[in-house]
């Protein structure tokens, strides 16, 4: 047997009480930790919390609302949909495209904003973004930082068929001074 050159020392060999005493450590760190934990996660977009506003507010449903949309015997269909506060007062509102479920060509879209409050629970349409008379279909819809973006799908003439559209747009809304304010691209793009 061949003898170390250094001495031994002591704290080098682990004895039971070495193992209570890093047990007893590392109890002590998951108890601390389970006091700090970081704020509760919120879908506000802007950071900050209107007076009074829930902190955890839902955001309207679509499939509840009732739309400004005669589709007959046909349903309502929901084809998109987006959350968030668009207008800076700290609830999410949802943005809704929807259409008839027709059965065959390209049915117009409309697109809606829906809001509700804590006295109607219910969701309503407060603003019509695109409404279905004007005969335009949406691709492309997105919300981010309280902009609502989509593609416009339309028509040149009423000759064109409702299956075909031939023209496209981009369009977005924005909330400014108590309302929302579409721009457009400067030139529509046929397709």
């Amino acid at each position: 047997m061949q003898h170390s050159a250094v001495p031994e020392l002591a704290h080098t060999h682990t004895r039971p009480i070495h193992w209570v005493a890093t047990a007893a450590a590392l109890a002590a760190v998951v108890a601390a930790s389970g006091f700090l934990q970081p704020d509760k996660a919120t879908a506000a977009q802007h950071g900050i919390e209107a007076k009074g506003a829930p902190a955890a507010a839902t955001p309207p449903d679509p499939a509840h609302a009732d739309y400004p949309l005669d589709c007959g015997p046909a349903k309502i269909l929901v084809q998109k949909k987006a959350s968030g506060d668009l207008d800076g007062d700290g609830t999410p509102e949802t943005v809704a495209v929807v259409r008839c479920d027709a059965g065959s060509g390209t049915p117009p879209s409309g697109v809606y904003v829906l809001t509700k409050s804590e006295d109607t629970p219910k969701a309503r349409v407060v603003a019509t973004l695109v409404d279905p008379k004007d005969r335009l279909s949406v691709k492309d819809f997105a919300l981010r930082d309280a902009t609502v973006t989509a593609t416009l799908l339309g028509y040149s003439s009423p000759d064109v068929p409702s299956c075909c559209p031939d023209i496209d747009e981009g369009a977005k809304w924005q909330w400014k001074n108590g309302a929302f304010v579409r721009s457009t691209a400067p030139t529509a793009r046929s397709m």
